[in-house]
């Protein structure tokens, strides 16, 4: 069994095995940091290239895009090229891309080369949770995937203030150039310490579907500006790139039941562990992007606080998800991850509720509170999620599932971007929200995140007759 050969290695070199997982970390750290860091700059951007906001927010969506549309396929040719190999290139494709953005002299070159770098990003996000298991033993495998959440959630908070700080102090080249010496060494780090890939690259024709990628890659991306594009109204392009994007899930499926090496085997999702994780992650990520598109406006619309006191309470959740991931794996570690995967969301539940309720009571405590039982509740969720999908799977298969779960985490991620911020404006009944009365904006929020609550009760009902099915013996965790 390969964990029997882990662990022996993990036991063995206790001091490299930590170093690997600390390169593993830095990956998701400077991936995630990558996410945030760009949004700060865009007035400033906006101002040194003298253009509008909606061509500098594609420095921020081309990323994005990159990200979302390959991060299957590269966890895929990981499996086959070799995991730590394509890790390895990842690290360095970023870190060259961070370097051409800080030099970049042209707008649509920074764009450019920030797709370049959205390709690295999803190598390392993929391949660092797919590594996972060939650094530690399996009895730590939940405790290791709730520091690589931490180091996300790092990553993600520290970029919005990070960001502003380089550009005060050293102009906007510097949020990309600051990539480069932090590139550098996660990449020596990761050469030295991660374990050589045990077979070797496979180099037949049919080793790579290459249609099926082009096509889930052009699938996903019609998704996504579906959701993304008409600046909050669903006009006649978005429903064409919508229908575009139904229409290639049906092309794929056919293309993969013919394809010789497919992208993704369709079999997999026969095992109701895998389809019911990456299920409930889009809808866990759908409701966690609520709290990030409503709570800004509620804090100064609602509640009428500055600009100063939004960020701070805005600052809570990441803090929280930054403190709670490591315990959270060490909770599913020691209690088990179905257990603490219905526990995270019964958390998430309860505290979605309660940010329908709470605030218009308590004001300011009445939002904070519910957000650290969300934000706890998610990062145990996600931790024991992850483990129980990633722990006892083919190793052949490992890096298309990491892929896969970061995926249904980046749909639900887009999807709760455009549909919760649709019911918010609904129940708020506002045209502009940016105008809308703190009675307006209460009423917004308590619908919205009532729906939040509806949403991961259906999850938690995936959750049970997901590990119900897997106990009356359905197919387990082999996708091969």
């Amino acid at each position: 069994m390969i964990f029997a050969r882990q662990d022996a290695v993990t036991s063995g070199a206790r001091l490299p095995a930590r170093w690997a997982l600390a390169s593993l970390s830095l990956s998701m750290l400077l991936s995630s940091l990558g996410t945030s860091i760009a949004n700060v700059g865009l007035p400033t951007l906006a101002q040194a290239f003298n253009a509008s906001f909606q061509e500098v927010q594609w420095i921020v969506l081309a990323y994005l895009l990159a990200i979302t549309t390959l991060i299957v396929s590269v966890g895929r040719l990981g499996d086959i090229a070799g995991r730590r190999r394509l890790l390895l290139a990842g690290i360095f494709l970023f870190t060259l891309a961070s370097a051409l953005g800080g030099l970049a002299p042209t707008l649509w070159l920074l764009i450019g080369v920030r797709a370049v770098q959205g390709i690295g990003a999803a190598i390392m996000m993929a391949l660092a949770m797919a590594l996972v298991g060939e650094t530690v033993a399996k009895a730590k495998i939940g405790s290791a995937m709730g520091l690589l959440g931490t180091m996300s959630a790092i990553g993600t908070a520290l970029g919005p203030s990070l960001g502003g700080v380089l550009i005060a102090g050293a102009g906007w080249r510097a949020i990309f150039l600051i990539n480069v010496p932090l590139g550098i060494v996660t990449l020596l780090l990761a050469y030295r310490t991660l374990p050589v890939d045990t077979q070797a690259p496979k180099t037949g024709r049919t080793g790579f579907d290459i249609a099926g990628t082009l096509l889930l890659a052009l699938t996903i991306a019609a998704y996504a500006l579906a959701m993304t594009i008409g600046r909050g109204r669903f006009g006649p392009l978005n429903t064409a790139l919508l229908l575009a994007a139904v229409f290639g899930v049906g092309l794929f499926v056919r293309i993969e039941m013919r394809a010789a090496s497919p992208l993704l085997r369709l079999t997999m999702f026969f095992d109701p562990r895998l389809s019911a994780g990456l299920a409930m992650s889009a809808l866990v990520s759908t409701v966690m992007m609520a709290t990030l598109v409503v709570g800004p406006f509620y804090l100064s619309r609602g509640l009428g606080l500055g600009g100063v006191l939004v960020g701070i309470v805005l600052s809570v959740g990441p803090l929280v998800a930054a403190l709670a991931g490591t315990p959270a794996g060490r909770i599913a570690d020691r209690f088990g991850t179905e257990r603490m995967t219905i526990v995270g969301l019964a958390a998430i539940a309860v505290g979605s509720l309660a940010l329908s309720l709470l605030p218009a009571m308590l004001g300011v405590a009445g939002y904070i509170a519910p957000i650290v039982v969300i934000t706890c509740g998610y990062a145990l969720f996600q931790t024991a999620n992850n483990t129980a999908i990633m722990t006892d799977i083919n190793p052949d298969q490992k890096g298309v599932i990491s892929g896969m779960l970061n995926l249904s985490r980046n749909l639900g991620l887009i999807t709760g971007a455009s549909v919760m911020g649709a019911v918010f404006a609904l129940g708020s009944a506002t045209i502009d929200i940016t105008t809308a009365h703190a009675e307006a904006v209460a009423k917004g929020m308590r619908i919205t995140f009532a729906v939040a609550a509806f949403l991961i009760v259906g999850a938690i009902m995936i959750a049970v007759k997901g590990q119900a099915a897997a106990i009356r013996g359905s197919p387990a965790a082999d996708v091969s």
